[in-house]
Protein backbone atom coordinates (compact mmCIF):
# COMPACT_ATOMS: atom_id res chain seq x y z
CA UNK A 1 0.00 0.00 0.00
CA UNK A 2 1.26 3.37 -0.76
CA UNK A 3 0.52 6.71 1.26
CA UNK A 4 1.42 10.12 0.61
CA UNK A 5 1.43 13.48 2.31
CA UNK A 6 0.90 16.73 0.71
CA UNK A 7 0.97 20.27 2.11
CA UNK A 8 2.98 23.43 1.54
CA UNK A 9 6.54 24.39 2.74
CA UNK A 10 6.41 23.87 6.73
CA UNK A 11 2.75 21.96 6.83
CA UNK A 12 4.68 19.45 9.03
CA UNK A 13 4.63 16.49 6.42
CA UNK A 14 8.08 15.15 7.48
CA UNK A 15 7.27 15.23 11.21
CA UNK A 16 3.84 13.04 10.19
CA UNK A 17 5.62 11.10 8.20
CA UNK A 18 8.03 9.92 11.17
CA UNK A 19 4.92 9.73 13.33
CA UNK A 20 3.24 7.37 11.22
CA UNK A 21 5.83 5.44 9.97
CA UNK A 22 6.88 4.49 13.90
CA UNK A 23 3.34 4.18 14.71
CA UNK A 24 1.84 1.69 12.14
CA UNK A 25 5.33 0.19 11.30
CA UNK A 26 5.38 1.86 7.27
CA UNK A 27 8.17 2.27 5.54
CA UNK A 28 9.00 5.88 4.34
CA UNK A 29 10.09 7.82 1.64
CA UNK A 30 11.37 11.59 2.03
CA UNK A 31 12.12 14.47 0.15
CA UNK A 32 15.38 14.35 -0.52
CA UNK A 33 16.68 17.76 1.08
CA UNK A 34 20.15 17.50 2.30
CA UNK A 35 21.34 15.73 -1.25
CA UNK A 36 19.79 18.11 -3.02
CA UNK A 37 22.30 19.72 -5.31
CA UNK A 38 20.16 22.65 -6.81
CA UNK A 39 18.18 23.66 -3.52
CA UNK A 40 20.93 26.24 -2.18
CA UNK A 41 21.53 27.41 -5.51
CA UNK A 42 17.83 27.82 -6.28
CA UNK A 43 17.41 30.14 -3.20
CA UNK A 44 19.70 32.71 -3.91
CA UNK A 45 18.66 32.37 -7.96
CA UNK A 46 15.39 31.59 -8.09
CA UNK A 47 15.11 32.22 -12.11
CA UNK A 48 18.49 30.83 -12.74
CA UNK A 49 18.08 27.46 -11.40
CA UNK A 50 14.33 26.84 -11.72
CA UNK A 51 13.85 24.24 -14.32
CA UNK A 52 16.92 22.41 -13.21
CA UNK A 53 15.32 22.19 -9.69
CA UNK A 54 12.13 21.29 -11.00
CA UNK A 55 13.54 17.93 -13.31
CA UNK A 56 15.88 17.09 -9.91
CA UNK A 57 12.45 17.01 -8.20
CA UNK A 58 10.33 15.36 -10.81
CA UNK A 59 13.31 12.17 -11.90
CA UNK A 60 14.01 11.93 -7.90
CA UNK A 61 10.08 11.25 -7.11
CA UNK A 62 9.40 8.89 -10.62
CA UNK A 63 12.12 6.76 -9.13
CA UNK A 64 10.96 6.77 -5.49
CA UNK A 65 7.24 5.55 -7.27
CA UNK A 66 8.94 2.90 -9.12
CA UNK A 67 10.95 1.93 -6.06
CA UNK A 68 7.54 1.88 -3.40
CA UNK A 69 5.52 -0.22 -6.44
CA UNK A 70 8.27 -2.93 -6.30
CA UNK A 71 8.25 -3.28 -3.10
CA UNK A 72 5.68 -5.89 -1.13
CA UNK A 73 5.65 -3.31 1.91
CA UNK A 74 3.56 -0.10 3.09
CA UNK A 75 5.08 2.85 2.18
CA UNK A 76 4.45 6.77 3.41
CA UNK A 77 6.07 8.79 1.37
CA UNK A 78 6.57 12.73 2.27
CA UNK A 79 5.43 14.83 -0.69
CA UNK A 80 4.17 13.67 -4.05
CA UNK A 81 5.19 14.12 -7.82
CA UNK A 82 1.84 15.95 -8.28
CA UNK A 83 3.01 18.79 -6.32
CA UNK A 84 5.58 19.56 -8.43
CA UNK A 85 3.71 19.40 -11.53
CA UNK A 86 0.48 21.20 -10.50
CA UNK A 87 2.11 23.60 -7.82
CA UNK A 88 5.99 24.40 -7.49
CA UNK A 89 6.74 24.21 -11.35
CA UNK A 90 3.03 26.65 -12.35
CA UNK A 91 3.93 28.82 -9.44
CA UNK A 92 7.87 29.34 -10.65
CA UNK A 93 6.40 30.12 -14.09
CA UNK A 94 3.30 32.47 -13.19
CA UNK A 95 6.22 34.56 -11.40
CA UNK A 96 8.07 34.92 -14.14
CA UNK A 97 11.26 32.84 -12.47
CA UNK A 98 10.92 29.72 -15.28
CA UNK A 99 10.29 30.51 -18.93
CA UNK A 100 7.17 29.40 -20.85
CA UNK A 101 9.78 27.39 -23.46
CA UNK A 102 11.05 25.45 -19.91
CA UNK A 103 7.95 24.67 -18.12
CA UNK A 104 6.21 23.31 -21.18
CA UNK A 105 9.47 21.37 -21.36
CA UNK A 106 8.75 20.51 -18.06
CA UNK A 107 5.32 19.44 -18.11
CA UNK A 108 5.33 17.19 -21.10
CA UNK A 109 7.87 15.08 -19.20
CA UNK A 110 5.62 15.18 -15.81
CA UNK A 111 2.81 14.17 -18.50
CA UNK A 112 5.00 11.62 -19.69
CA UNK A 113 5.91 10.11 -16.11
CA UNK A 114 2.13 10.41 -14.83
CA UNK A 115 1.26 7.54 -17.52
CA UNK A 116 3.79 5.33 -16.00
CA UNK A 117 2.15 6.19 -12.17
CA UNK A 118 -0.06 4.84 -10.17
CA UNK A 119 -1.74 7.26 -7.89
CA UNK A 120 -1.24 6.53 -3.60
CA UNK A 121 -3.72 4.41 -2.31
CA UNK A 122 -4.41 7.32 0.51
CA UNK A 123 -3.40 10.80 0.16
CA UNK A 124 -3.16 12.70 3.07
CA UNK A 125 -3.52 16.59 2.91
CA UNK A 126 -2.09 19.08 5.76
CA UNK A 127 -3.76 22.37 5.35
CA UNK A 128 -2.62 25.23 7.11
CA UNK A 129 -3.03 28.98 7.23
CA UNK A 130 0.46 31.42 6.59
CA UNK A 131 1.58 32.40 10.08
CA UNK A 132 0.84 28.63 10.75
CA UNK A 133 3.66 27.56 8.26
CA UNK A 134 5.92 30.66 9.17
CA UNK A 135 5.60 29.43 12.51
CA UNK A 136 7.03 25.74 12.05
CA UNK A 137 9.46 27.68 9.39
CA UNK A 138 10.73 29.56 11.94
CA UNK A 139 11.21 26.42 14.28
CA UNK A 140 13.59 24.24 12.32
CA UNK A 141 15.91 27.20 11.35
CA UNK A 142 16.98 25.79 7.58
CA UNK A 143 19.25 28.41 6.36
CA UNK A 144 18.29 28.01 3.04
CA UNK A 145 14.32 28.90 4.18
CA UNK A 146 15.02 32.23 5.48
CA UNK A 147 14.23 34.28 2.56
CA UNK A 148 11.02 32.28 1.64
CA UNK A 149 8.57 35.32 1.17
CA UNK A 150 4.99 35.41 2.29
CA UNK A 151 3.41 36.02 -0.86
CA UNK A 152 5.49 32.75 -2.14
CA UNK A 153 3.84 30.54 0.63
CA UNK A 154 0.60 32.10 -0.07
CA UNK A 155 0.93 31.76 -3.84
CA UNK A 156 1.56 28.28 -2.97
CA UNK A 157 -1.13 27.57 -0.57
CA UNK A 158 -3.87 28.85 -3.23
CA UNK A 159 -2.24 26.73 -5.62
CA UNK A 160 -2.73 23.56 -3.07
CA UNK A 161 -6.40 24.27 -2.55
CA UNK A 162 -7.20 24.07 -6.18
CA UNK A 163 -5.39 21.20 -6.81
CA UNK A 164 -6.87 19.30 -3.93
CA UNK A 165 -10.22 20.40 -4.69
CA UNK A 166 -10.22 18.60 -8.12
CA UNK A 167 -8.23 16.06 -7.02
CA UNK A 168 -9.76 12.46 -8.31
CA UNK A 169 -7.04 10.36 -8.02
CA UNK A 170 -7.79 8.17 -4.97
CA UNK A 171 -8.72 8.46 -1.84
CA UNK A 172 -8.09 11.81 0.20
CA UNK A 173 -8.32 12.86 3.91
CA UNK A 174 -7.58 16.77 4.54
CA UNK A 175 -6.37 17.72 8.10
CA UNK A 176 -6.58 21.32 9.14
CA UNK A 177 -3.14 21.59 11.22
CA UNK A 178 -4.12 25.27 12.56
CA UNK A 179 -6.45 22.72 14.88
CA UNK A 180 -4.44 19.81 15.17
CA UNK A 181 -1.18 20.25 16.65
CA UNK A 182 -0.21 16.36 15.94
CA UNK A 183 3.57 17.51 17.11
CA UNK A 184 2.97 18.26 21.19
CA UNK A 185 -0.13 16.54 21.41
CA UNK A 186 -0.61 12.77 21.53
CA UNK A 187 -4.35 13.22 21.59
CA UNK A 188 -4.44 15.45 18.38
CA UNK A 189 -1.84 12.73 16.64
CA UNK A 190 -4.71 10.10 17.93
CA UNK A 191 -7.37 11.63 16.51
CA UNK A 192 -5.68 11.10 12.52
CA UNK A 193 -4.18 8.15 13.32
CA UNK A 194 -8.23 6.81 13.79
CA UNK A 195 -8.76 9.20 10.39
CA UNK A 196 -6.12 7.36 8.61
CA UNK A 197 -8.15 3.98 10.40
CA UNK A 198 -11.34 4.80 8.86
CA UNK A 199 -9.90 5.32 5.22
CA UNK A 200 -7.67 2.34 5.53
CA UNK A 201 -9.77 -0.34 6.47
CA UNK A 202 -12.15 1.03 3.18
CA UNK A 203 -9.32 -0.07 1.13
CA UNK A 204 -9.49 -3.42 2.03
Amino acid sequence: MHIAIAGNIGAGKTTLTNMLSKHYGWETHFEDVEQNPYLNDFYEDMQRWSFNLQVYFLNSRFSQIQDIHSQEKTVIQDRTIYEDAYIFAPNLHSMGLMTTRDFENYFSLFNLMDSFVKAPDLLIYLRASIPTLVSHIQKRGRDYEESIRLDYLKRLNERYEAWISTYDKGKLLIIDIDNNNFTESQEDLGKIINMIDGEIHGLF
